[in-house]
């Protein structure tokens, strides 16, 4: 697993304690369902290409911000944020809570640990 600089992860932290987080258990658990919202994966283009989970759309976290309200104009809309292993999520979900929408979870383990739990992916 990657090493993270201490100023990132100290920041990561900290958008952690001011977001909400869902497990892959829960998020296989509303695909399973039929229930899940809008899953969107902000890792960069070239992880997008490599693999991502069934039905999730892309948005960058470099673009996130900029775009999300063209994607995504209803600021009600349930959203679950997903990157590589969880920290990006954390903090594109903090940025765009702070931007008005109110129903944005992360995905704590993102990317890395739905792969690890064999759970289904897809690839362009």
């Amino acid at each position: 697993m990657k090493k993270h600089n201490p100023g990132f992860e100290q920041l990561c932290e900290a958008a952690r304690n001011n977001v909400n987080e869902v497990s892959i258990q829960q998020v296989k658990q509303m695909i399973d369902d039929g229930t899940v919202p809008l899953v969107l994966d902000v890792r960069e283009e070239s992880e997008w290409q490599k693999g991502h989970i069934p039905g999730a759309q892309h948005l960058g976290r470099g673009v996130l911000e900029r775009d999300i309200e063209t994607r995504v104009p209803d600021k009600q809309t349930p959203v679950i944020l997903y990157c590589g292993g969880g920290y990006r999520s954390a903090l594109a979900a903090e940025s765009i809570q702070k931007m008005g929408y109110s129903q944005v979870l992360s995905m704590d383990g993102g990317y890395r640990a739905w792969g690890e739990a064999n759970y289904p992916l897809v690839s362009e």
